[in-house]
């Protein structure tokens, strides 16, 4: 039986909508796994509901994580933000990590995940003033645009077997202060972090790219989603 992936999704206020869009549920169902689309629920049984029916969760891309989860005030370079949403997914990354399912962040959710663990971020890249490169690309959503270094001897550098490779891009915000218990497993050439993995997980990686766009054009980041559906297996015993 192919292992259940829950995957978080975007909210439209206005319209009262959730929505995400296919490429996600197409990376899942490439790397052997079922997606399962979740919605909103702030009970902590059913956040046990939850946990206890997946075997693997992404944290999806989308707006701003508002910064009151970190203890500041709003910037005036700071985006949209879905209350809601921030706090479902806080709730729900902290459930799952309590339990060791594996999880993978995408670009917001890479945040979020940090955020659950304890890190912080910049609200806004102009707060490194290091002459960042472009990471709001205009360019389509599968092309890469610029290169990250993967470190020697995480787990990313194991699933990839590449010390650098090109991704997308379509972030404002990066992470700052990272979370105890988690690693830097990538860089960009101006040193905003572009991945990072917990040490004592089954499987605990955020990406701020979006592999879901890229893996048809490179296998690698197919390789990324087969990894966390095996490492889904192994966790829920699913063979």
């Amino acid at each position: 039986m192919k292992p259940l992936i829950g995957i978080t999704c975007s909210w439209d206020e206005e319209k009262g909508r959730y929505f995400l869009p296919e490429a996600y549920a197409g990376a899942v169902t490439a790397g052997g796994g079922i997606p399962l689309l979740l919605a909103y629920n702030w009970d902590h049984s059913a956040l046990k509901g939850i946990t206890g029916t997946i075997s693997g969760l992404i944290l999806s891309g989308g707006v701003d994580v508002d910064p009151f989860h970190f203890g500041e005030d709003p910037i005036s370079a700071g985006g949209e933000v879905t209350p809601l949403r921030d706090e479902f997914e806080l709730m729900l990354a902290r459930e799952a990590l309590s339990s060791n399912m594996p999880v993978l962040g995408i670009c917001r959710g890479m945040q979020v995940l940090n955020i659950a663990a304890g890190g912080d971020l910049y609200q806004d890249l102009s707060q490194l003033n290091t002459g960042a490169i472009k990471h709001v690309q205009q360019a389509p959503r599968w092309h890469p645009t610029h290169e990250i270094e993967v470190r020697a001897g995480t787990m990313l550098a194991s699933i990839t077997g590449v010390s650098r490779v090109r991704v997308n891009s379509f972030h404002h915000q990066a992470l700052r202060k990272l979370a105890p218990g988690f690693t830097v497993a990538a860089c960009s050439v101006d040193g905003i972090i572009e991945a990072v993995e917990a040490q004592n997980y089954l499987f605990a990686m955020g990406l701020q790219c979006h592999p879901e766009c890229l893996w048809k054009s490179n296998r690698l980041f197919l390789s990324l989603f087969e990894k966390m559906v095996e490492a889904a297996r192994l966790y829920r015993g699913v063979y």
